[in-house]
């Protein structure tokens, strides 16, 4: 459910946006167990997944109860998507023990984004 309308609403292939929606989850996840949201931020490819678990208000609500026991609000700021920031992200998603796709991450040494870091379908 949640990819198709990431894929529909973005204008992603079904397979990215499963990709997509799969890091949204790992980086909100370890934005709401460790309360460091604040200092943390979503690449430019994986916010659409972000958008995607908001606008399904209902679900995302309950499964935020779920994992840490409040609602994570999306609290956008004028952060500047540096590398050196998606970096220390990817760092913590992957220290909280969750597999990153650096292609989305633009962390990944032979990435090329926007095109999601590859060439063929599904990068």
């Amino acid at each position: 459910m949640l990819a198709s309308f990431c894929a529909d609403e973005y204008g992603l292939e079904r397979c990215v946006a499963d990709r997509v929606v799969d890091q949204a989850l790992a980086l909100v996840h370890v934005m709401g167990s460790t309360g460091e949201g604040a200092t943390m931020a979503p690449s430019e490819l994986v916010d659409p997944g972000w958008h995607t678990l908001i606008l399904h208000t209902g679900w995302y609500a309950e499964w935020c109860e779920e994992q840490f026991g409040y609602f994570l609000h999306h609290q956008p700021n004028s952060k500047v998507r540096t590398r050196g920031l998606m970096t220390d992200v990817v760092a913590r998603v992957r220290a909280a023990g969750f597999e990153v796709d650096d292609r989305l991450w633009g962390t990944a040494a032979d990435c090329n984004p926007p095109a999601c870091c590859g060439d063929g379908p599904c990068c």
